[in-house]
């Protein structure tokens, strides 16, 4: 018995290392890719311009880029606009830092729960679409995945393989900053950061403004001498086939193969309208529409119905406020269950003018920081003591802090608000400078001697910041970093 009781235990502990030894984090690449001796603070590389809008990106090949795995854009949707229907291999996260419409987003395997033949216990008496600017009106027969309205300040969860489009119903345009994880387990093809079109496309020249410095053109956009050409997923079947396929007309397959030369976001003719119940309504269980009965599939309680939009400029939502220094809102697994999956998260931040965002490091993720406006002096700083970036940064740039390097920030005259997208659920930072900090953690006598000080000294360097803690006990929730104001 006894033998058999340390047989079992050898082979739990065998297990327990084989599994610790393959699940290593995926972000671990080679040394070539996060070998960093200067970051910078850096605008779009190129500019693509299309009948409903254009989209911008960063240079994918930069050196920051390629260390954290992203791939950057930004998105504009003209009013009246569609962002055509597409996919890809690897999770995707929006901020909305202008204007108002609706998503789509739809899960594979998870059936229509919005239609507008619902009949039975929660019966929908007067059926109705949400129409441009939120207007109801009668609806003709549909029936579809659940659509989202979003608005400024919001982050969008879109997981990798779901079909999403963008559509504008506002008067205003749509500006959508996103960040595609292309390092993410969920691509298992390359580190170009793909996309499948279901709609749209073009076959002549395209306004390309910028310069590109990638050498070998990914698939996606093909680039010879500032053009690209570009057809959606339908073009490459047999016509028959699809049709046979669509038990459809021939003619109208052809029309989805042959989209002209619209490009990827398009005018739509007239206000575009979409099934929505009543605002006391919910949305009906799959298995309650079924005339026949029948069973769910599962999905609907877990990925069909999680919630993807979380704003963040709800300001009782924030993490770290302070009415002399500035605010810090935080969305991780925990506040957007479905991040859980995506391994992504966000913050959005706004320091008053000259305050300080004091001295730390992110412990768990790479961090991609959007400026959204204002300006800060912004340092970053390396294993080897050499700070990677010292610059001023202003409204549109993009700058990346890598995992465990050490940052600081202090807004200039007109304050610094940004969004920062961070590779995992649940990041973590470590502060250097206040009552949270690893000073605060040290035994006296451990910075005495680090640091060759008095013990007057070192005791300034724990305690200095500790009037803060009673100002701030008021916050909804203490983080690892603190919002500082500072003395300009």
């Amino acid at each position: 018995m006894a033998a058999r009781k340390l047989a079992l235990g050898l082979f739990l502990c065998l297990l327990g290392t084989t599994a610790l030894a393959t699940t290593r984090s995926p972000r671990l690449g080679g040394p070539e890719f996060c070998n960093l001796q200067r970051l910078s603070a850096t605008q779009p590389s190129q500019r693509l311009e299309f009948e409903g809008g254009s989209i911008e990106t960063w240079d994918v090949n930069d050196d920051q880029f390629q260390c954290v795995g992203v791939a950057p854009m930004r998105k504009t949707i003209q009013p009246n606009s569609l962002s055509l229907p597409s996919f890809h291999p690897f999770p995707r996260i929006v901020f909305i830092e202008e204007g108002e419409g609706i998503i789509g987003v739809h899960f594979p395997g998870c059936a229509e729960t919005f239609d507008t033949g619902v009949t039975g216990e929660q019966q929908i008496e007067r059926p109705r679409r949400m129409g441009q600017q939120g207007q109801e009106e009668l609806q003709d027969a549909d029936s579809h995945q659940k659509v989202r309205r979003f608005r400024r300040g919001d982050i969008i969860a879109i997981p990798a393989g779901a079909v999403h489009w963008t559509y504008n119903d506002g008067n205003q345009e749509v500006v959508a900053i996103s960040i595609n994880d292309i390092n993410n387990p969920a691509n298992q093809l390359d580190m170009q950061p793909r996309s499948f079109f279901l709609a749209g496309g073009t076959t002549s020249s395209q306004s390309v403004q910028g310069r590109q410095r990638q050498q070998r053109p990914s698939l996606e956009q093909q680039q010879q001498g500032g053009s690209f050409d570009f057809l959606n997923i339908f073009a490459g079947f047999d016509t028959e086939l699809l049709a046979e396929a669509f038990n459809s007309d021939p003619e109208i397959v052809r029309s989805m193969q042959q989209p002209g030369n619209r490009g990827l976001i398009v005018k739509v003719q007239e206000p575009m309208q979409f099934v929505t119940p009543d605002e006391q309504q919910q949305q009906i269980p799959f298995e309650r529409r079924q005339r026949g009965g029948g069973a769910s599939n599962g999905l609907e309680e877990t990925i069909c119905s999680a919630k993807i939009v979380y704003n963040l400029d709800n300001q009782r939502e924030a993490d770290v406020f302070s009415r002399q220094a500035g605010k810090l809102n935080t969305v991780n697994e925990h506040k957007l269950p479905i991040l859980s999956f995506l391994d992504l998260s966000a913050e959005k931040g706004h320091l008053q003018p000259n305050a300080l965002l004091s001295p730390h490091w992110p412990t768990k993720s790479h961090t991609v920081v959007y400026v959204l406006s204002g300006d800060a002096h912004i340092q970053i700083v390396s294993n080897n003591g050499e700070a990677v970036l010292d610059e001023q940064v202003n409204k549109g740039d993009m700058f990346v802090v890598p995992q465990f390097f050490a940052s600081v920030a202090k807004a200039g005259q007109n304050g610094y608000e940004w969004v920062a997208f961070k590779t995992n659920k649940s990041p973590m930072k470590s502060p250097l400078a206040g009552y949270t900090s690893v000073f605060r953690a040290m035994p006296l006598e451990v910075i005495t001697s680090s640091y060759d000080v008095s013990p007057s000294q070192a005791q300034s360097l724990k305690v200095n910041r500790e009037t803060e803690r009673a100002k701030n006990m008021g916050m909804r929730k203490l983080v690892a970093v603190k919002v500082k104001g500072s003395q300009s």
